[in-house]
């Protein structure tokens, strides 16, 4: 008997503990996260001065973004019913309307840097990611399978991007002449496809910025009722 109380005493005792880490990883620590993600998402470091370059999204990392919140809303991963309600406080109900807008903007730069910048790739890969999205919206979904689609879906479009088109892409020279001669195939290659010429920096920040992307959407609480 004597036990189960000490017991008790030391959950009501950690519990205020308990509740004061879980608002600080909400309303800190998650749209501390996503706000980074939305700075670097748009950072490109240029060849060959290596001078940032910030991009802002094309219109379309806009509607993917919100098929995208509307998916972690149906698998569950947001509950959206604990995150607004009439039994929360007005002040919760924006706060909480914040940390959604920050992981919407993050949403938006994660396609904006998986996205090439233009030409055909730009056109096919935007094409896979709304194929994708839009078949997710009619299938059953738990939170789990859910970010285990959206870490493969991202993993393969950074693949992709950042070490097949990349590597296609012919290094900036002032002498078109010269580059034409060294390197024919990659010249050809990046006139046709209209690929920009990036630093191999630009693949390490985006790298950064995804990984952190995915560990937000992880600790990302699926409701903020305590």
């Amino acid at each position: 008997m004597l036990s189960a109380e000490v017991g008790e005493h030391m959950l009501e005792r950690h519990a205020p503990a308990k509740e004061a880490r879980s608002t600080y990883v909400l309303y800190l620590l998650v749209p501390a996260i996503f706000l980074t993600v939305t700075l670097l998402g748009g950072l490109r470091i240029s060849s060959p001065d290596n001078s940032f370059v910030f991009l802002r999204p094309a219109l379309i990392c806009l509607i993917f973004a919100v098929l995208l919140v509307v998916l972690f809303v149906r698998g569950r991963l947001i509950e959206f019913s604990d995150w607004f309600s009439n039994d929360l406080t007005t002040l919760t109900n924006i706060t909480n309307a914040f940390v959604l807008l920050t992981l919407f903007s993050a949403c938006t730069q994660v396609f904006s840097s998986l996205l090439p910048e233009s030409g055909l790739p730009f056109w096919i890969i935007g094409f896979c990611f709304f194929w994708t999205l839009w078949n997710d919206l009619f299938l059953d979904f738990d939170a789990g399978r859910l970010l285990k689609s959206v870490f493969g879906l991202f993993g393969l479009a950074f693949v992709l991007k950042y070490l097949v088109l990349q590597n296609l892409t012919a290094p900036s020279n002032s002498n078109w002449l010269t580059a034409i001669i060294e390197n024919p195939g990659k010249e050809t290659l990046t006139w046709l496809l209209d690929l920009p010429r990036y630093s191999a920096s630009t693949g390490y920040i985006q790298f950064f910025t995804l990984i952190l992307f995915l560990s937000g959407l992880f600790i990302l609480p699926r409701s903020t009722r305590k």
